[in-house]
């Protein structure tokens, strides 16, 4: 069994900043992909911010210069950086990973249960 762990997340005024973390545990190596979806209110999931093995970023266009995406690949951990939030940036933000299963060897992936980031003043 593998699972994500969220932390983070919160009530924050518009402008501030937020640090997302998540933590990666269980029978599993080579996470070769880890990044945050968000779903806001009324809105379906999206991609905020992606990461691989290799260091390789993308990131939402919504987001692009005030987010910062890391991972340590050691660790097996993913942290998200958003500078100057918007009332927009209120979300429940996930934490998701690609890798591959011990067990199995064969690719998969997981979700975390998510984490409230809400932006108002």
């Amino acid at each position: 069994q593998v699972q994500l762990v969220e932390s983070g997340g919160g009530l924050v005024q518009p402008g501030g900043s937020l640090r997302l973390s998540c933590a990666a545990s269980g029978s599993m190596f080579s996470i070769y992909t880890m990044g945050w979806y968000r779903q806001g209110p009324g809105k379906q999931r999206d991609l905020v911010a992606r990461i691989t093995s290799g260091g390789s970023t993308n990131y939402a266009d919504s987001v692009k210069g005030r987010t910062t995406i890391s991972r340590d690949n050691a660790k097996n951990t993913v942290s998200l950086q958003m500078n100057s939030l918007k009332p927009e940036d209120t979300a429940v933000y996930y934490c998701h990973a690609g890798f591959f299963a011990i067990a199995t060897m064969r690719a998969t992936d997981a979700w975390g249960q998510g984490t409230l980031v809400t932006v108002s003043s």
